[in-house]
C-alpha cells in the first residue's frame, strides 16, 4: 500500500518505521520544526516491537505535496486538539479509494472525523502500546498492553478492507485484530487514560505509584465512577455493565503490564506541550454537562491540567 503518516511523533515514528520496513510506500507529514532534524528521511525504532530502521519514500511539511502520490491509507496520529486542522486538510488529497485510520487518543476524534469526510472513509483505532520519541525520528516503544484494535464503528466500510489493513500491520510486527466493538473497546482506553494520564502528570509519576496509593486510588476510582454515570446517560455503550467492573479488570489485568510507564501528558508538561485533557477528563465534563450531571472530580482533574499547562508556559 501507499500509506501517508500524519504526524511523526513516538506512535507515529512506530507506524512509519514498521510498515516501510515491511516493504510499504510510506511518505510522513510533520512540522517545519522536526523536518531538518531527521537526516535522509531514516526513522529508528526500539524497544518491545524489536530494532528497526527505515528510510521513508518522503516527508513534507505541506500536504499538498503529497497530491501527486495517490494515497491508499491515512494514519493520523496527531493530537486530538489537532484532528479538526488535518482532516481538513487532508480533504484536498483524498481519493475515492483512500481510507483513514485514526491513531489518537480521547474521546470525539471520530465524530469530527466522520463529519467532515464521511464514515466511509473512517477508521478506528485503539492503540494500547506505549513509545516515547528518544530524539525527532526515533522512538522507543516502551510497554505493549494489548493488540491494536481496529474497525470501523457504523459498518461503513467493508470487512475486506479492514482485513487488509489488518494483514499489513501484523505482518509489519504491529499486532493487530479487527472488532466490530471497536468503539466500545476505544471507550476502555478513555477511561483508562482518563483515570491515570492527568493524575500521574500532575503528580510526575508513574501508573504503578498510583495504583500503590490508596488515596490515588480514591481518585482514580471516582474518576471512573463519574466517567460510567456520564455514558450511561449519553446511552454510549460500554464493555462493562457497571463501573466495580470495570474497576476489577483496572487493577487486575490493565495496570500491571504498565506499572513503570510515565503518562504521555507528562512529556507533553514537561516538554511545554498542549496536552490532550479536553479528549479525554474534559471530555467527560463536557459530556456530563449535556445531560446536567455533576462529575466534581473529572472537573477538578481537568483544571489542574490547564493550570499545570500554563505554569509551564510562564
Amino acid at each position: 500500500m501507499r500509506i501517508l503518516i500524519l504526524g511523526l511523533g513516538a506512535i507515529g515514528t512506530v507506524f512509519a518505521t514498521s510498515l516501510k520496513a515491511s516493504g510499504h510506500e510510506v511518505f510522513g507529514l510533520t512540522k517545519e520544526k522536526y523536518i531538518a532534524k531527521i537526516k535522509n528521511n531514516l526513522l529508528k525504532i526500539y524497544g518491545v516491537f524489536g530494532q528497526k530502521q527505515a528510510k521513508l519514500d518522503g516527508i513534507f511539511t505541506d500536504i499538498q505535496h503529497i497530491k501527486s502520490y495517490p494515497i491508499d491509507l491515512v494514519i493520523v496520529c496527531v493530537k486530538a486538539y489537532d484532528t479538526e486542522l488535518v482532516i481538513n486538510q487532508l480533504k484536498s488529497i483524498l481519493t475515492q479509494n483512500t481510507v483513514v485510520l485514526l491513531a489518537q487518543n480521547g474521546y470525539g476524534n471520530y465524530e469530527i472525523a466522520s463529519s467532515l469526510i464521511g464514515k466511509e472513509r473512517v477508521i478506528l483505532s485503539r492503540i494500547i502500546f506505549g513509545a516515547k520519541t528518544i530524539e525527532t525520528g526515533v522512538a522507543e516503544v516502551t510497554v505493549f498492553a494489548d493488540d491494536i484494535v481496529i474497525g470501523q464503528p457504523d459498518n461503513a466500510i467493508s470487512e475486506e478492507k479492514l482485513k487488509e489493513i489488518d494483514n499489513a500491520f501484523n505482518k509489519a510486527g504491529l499486532p493487530t485484530r479487527v472488532s466490530k466493538d471497536v468503539y466500545a473497546i476505544l471507550w476502555d482506553k478513555i477511561i483508562y487514560n482518563s483515570a491515570l494520564n492527568p493524575l500521574g502528570a500532575i503528580l510526575e509519576c508513574t501508573y504503578g505509584v498510583l495504583a500503590d496509593n490508596e488515596e490515588t486510588r480514591l481518585i482514580m476510582n471516582k474518576i471512573i465512577e463519574e466517567i460510567f454515570y456520564t455514558t450511561k446517560a449519553k446511552g454510549i455503550k460500554l464493555n462493562w455493565t457497571d463501573y466495580k467492573e470495570y474497576l476489577s479488570h483496572f487493577y487486575e489485568n490493565l495496570l500491571p503490564p504498565t506499572v513503570k510507564h510515565f503518562p504521555s501528558m507528562y512529556y507533553d508538561i514537561k516538554q511545554g506541550k498542549k496536552t490532550e485533557i479536553d479528549a479525554l477528563n474534559g471530555a467527560i465534563v463536557r459530556l456530563a454537562n449535556e445531560c446536567n450531571l455533576s462529575v466534581p472530580v473529572n472537573k477538578i482533574i481537568t483544571n489542574l491540567i490547564r493550570v499545570k499547562e500554563n505554569l509551564i508556559k510562564t
